[in-house]
Order: C-alpha cells, then structure tokens, then sequence
C-alpha cells in the first residue's frame, strides 16, 4: 500500500505582542494560494518542502531552511505546492509598528532573504509565541528580527553598546527588581530609560551577562523558592511570583532548579537521600 499523503494542517492565533497581528503555522500537501495581498507584512520561513510563489507578477521558488520570505503589505502575491509532500511553514504578520510601508518597494525587489542569523531569530521568537506566557521574550525577540530586517530594507547597522550601557543596564536592572512580580513590557521600559529596544537588551547582555527576559525569570524562580520552603502551596507561588500559572511555574522551575515546585516542597525537611 502506497504511504498515505500528510493531512492538512492549520493553526492560527493573536498574539499579545506589540506589532504582530497573527501567527499562523500550516502544513499543506496541495494547496494553492490564489492571487491576493494583505494589509499587513507577511514574515514566512518554511520548516519542510518547497513553494513556488509570484510577487507582483513575477515568479519565485524557496525551498526547506535556504530562505526567509519577506511579502510587503498590498502587493499581489500567490502561492502552491511544488511536491507531493508539500511544505511546512510558519508565518507572522506585522504591522507597520515593525517595518513601515515605505520598505514595500525594496523587498517586492527581493522577497527572498538568505540570512541564517535573521531565520535563526524568527525560529527563536515562532518558540516564545507558542507559549503565550512569555510575552516579554517574545518581545524582545521580535525586535533583533525587527532590526535584522531593517538591515536588509534599509541598511541599518545595529550600534554596539558604549560607555552608557553599565548606567542603562543599571537603570533597567532596577526596574525589573521593582517589577519582578508585575513585569513590564520591552517597549514600556525602552520608553522610561529612552533606549531602543535592541540597544537597552544588549547593554543588559553585556553588564550582566544573559537578557532581561532571563533575569526576571531567574529572580521570580528565587522568589518562588523561598515561598515553597515557607509552606505556600506551588499554585498560590505562582500567582505571588508573576508567573502566567502553575504550568509556567513548573516549567522554568523544573528548567533552574531540577525539579518540580511540589517536589521541591516536598522534600524541604528531608535529609539528602544517603549514598547506597
């Protein structure tokens, strides 16, 4: 009996984050796209398969992890399989937040993107958006592929940190040790320290050595310890540390400490298990 053909699949949802509008992950075994556009910036990377698409009438082909395809807002665009298997992809849909309408020009000329280190960052923010509680990671990961793509369409280098980033770090440390159970957003601290995005995140990087998504979680996942070992139950540590619920609670627990919250809890009292 010949192998039975992928079925069709289709998941789509809204992200909290600032500047996407949709993510949309599909595997399709013999769909075609007929010719439309969109309002928004349609940011695709292709995980299996091959796709052959036309951009204001001319025709293109991206195949597997070789491309980033970048379709600009109002511009025709179609799209169909090339395989029998199909094609595997991940979409995102941004707004002019994230790349302005006067780029359309300059990426209906090249819609094709050979950039591992922008295909590396979008697969890096397409894993924060499943996990909708990490909202601050995947902001921040949505501005180093905002500012990738700006290198492409504009020629914008990224500025290096200087001597500010000690002081910008510092300020910016100070805000999520005041914020560690709220939290903030990335665009709400760049505007009370009046740094960009990219740059507040790599001063931070370079002081104390990891991001500022990291080090919030880090003091949250401390804070949860010392309320476990005080007798709270792990549901009620979540909400009192900022987590999303006792799930994100006992993934990045699990992922600093070894074990789960209950766990961890449990064994406060105990001696450590003596060597057989």
């Amino acid at each position: 009996m010949p192998a039975a053909r992928p079925r069709t699949f289709v998941n789509a949802w809204k992200p909290s984050v600032p500047g996407i509008t949709e993510v949309f992950h599909a595997h399709f075994t013999d769909h075609a796209y007929p010719a439309h556009t969109h309002d928004t910036w349609d940011l695709m990377i292709l995980d299996e398969g091959s796709v052959d698409f036309a951009l204001d009438r001319r025709r293109h082909g991206a195949s597997g992890s070789a491309h980033v395809l970048l379709l600009p807002p109002g511009v025709p665009h179609d799209g169909r399989t090339v395989t029998e298997s199909g094609f595997r992809k991940r979409n995102l849909y941004l707004d002019d937040s994230v790349l302005p309408q006067r780029l359309a020009g300059r990426a209906v000329d090249t819609p094709l993107l050979d950039d591992a280190l922008l295909r590396h960052r979008i697969g890096r923010l397409h894993a924060a958006l499943v996990r909708a509680e990490d909202g601050f990671e995947a902001e921040s990961r949505l501005s180093f592929v905002r500012e990738r793509l700006h290198f492409h369409l504009a020629g914008l280098q990224p500025r290096p940190p200087g001597r500010e980033a000690n002081r910008i770090a510092s300020e910016l440390r100070q805000l999520l040790d005041a914020r560690t159970r709220a939290g903030l957003s990335l665009h709400e601290a760049a505007a009370i320290l009046h740094a960009h995005p990219t740059h507040l995140i790599r001063c931070f990087k370079q002081t104390y050595g990891l991001p500022p998504h990291a080090y919030l979680t880090g003091k949250r996942i401390e804070h949860a310890r010392r309320l476990l070992l005080d007798g709270l139950r792990p549901a009620e540590v979540a909400t009192a540390v900022g987590m999303h619920d006792q799930p994100h609670l006992n993934r990045h627990f699990v992922r600093h400490v070894g074990t789960t919250p209950a766990r961890y809890q449990r064994a406060r009292s105990g001696a450590y298990p003596p060597t057989p």
